[in-house]
């Protein structure tokens, strides 16, 4: 499996213990290594967030060939998962759209997530949604201004919280979230004091309240996608 890191402080995080028993190759686009070509992904691909955005390609001169590789991806097949800025380069390899600072503002500290009835038969999403009660809500962590306005033609809405519509959305063999199951404490201080505009000590005391939630359900989302994966490259070795 591909990993697409974008900025130094935005790392796998809580992903790499819950990717451990996947082959890993970590592409650290922000140090200029050379994006591969879809055929070369592995099993699926996984791109994290960032400080740019979706647009930015003179101070992220990779974005247009990570946009690529996630359209191609996206519609060969290979499982895909985009977070934060991930999400917003999915949804626009795809022929939606992204505001950047987005009028209702900077969404940040531990947010309200409601499923829609569609995630509940979602082959990523699903094993999470039927867990939940009949308001399937759950609590994620997130920081960001940038958001999804349009989502591609052909995309599934699949979830949202109360500031912004398009926390998840699925395109072809590709799942898009806003928010950032795997962000740890020290990743959340980091990003926070990198913002300098949002209230750090109450972004984390809103984790710390809700931190043994939260690694539960973000374990448990990107296990589905972990099994998604696995069960796409077993039909392959059996076609």
């Amino acid at each position: 499996m591909t990993v697409v890191q974008n900025a130094p402080d935005v790392p796998l995080d809580r992903l790499e213990g819950w990717l451990q028993d996947a082959t890993l190759r970590v592409v650290r686009a922000d140090l200029g290594e050379t994006l591969p070509a879809v055929g070369e992904l592995g099993d699926g691909l996984v791109v994290l967030g960032g400080h740019q955005n979706a647009y930015d390609d003179e101070a992220a001169p990779w974005l247009p060939t990570l946009r690529a590789l996630l359209a191609d991806a996206s519609r060969s097949g290979v499982p895909t998962l985009g977070i934060c800025l991930g999400a917003q380069l999915l949804a626009v390899s795809r022929g939606g759209r992204v505001t950047v600072a987005a009028p209702p503002g900077t969404e940040a500290g531990v947010v309200p997530i409601f499923w829609r009835p569609e995630a509940a038969a979602d082959a990523v999403f699903g094993p999470l949604v039927a867990g939940l009660t009949e308001r399937r809500v759950t609590w994620q962590p997130t920081l960001h201004s940038d958001a999804v306005v349009d989502l591609p033609a052909g995309a599934v809405w699949l979830a949202s919280s109360n500031q912004y519509p398009y926390q998840a959305f699925r395109i072809g063999s590709a799942w898009g979230v806003q928010f950032h199951p795997e962000a740890s404490t020290t990743t959340l201080r980091d990003w926070a004091t990198w913002d300098g505009g949002v209230d750090t000590d109450a972004i984390l005391s809103s984790y710390a309240e809700r931190e043994a939630e939260l690694v539960e359900i973000g374990e448990t989302l990107v296990g589905g996608f972990v099994d998604h994966v696995r069960a796409t490259a077993a039909q392959r070795v059996d076609a």
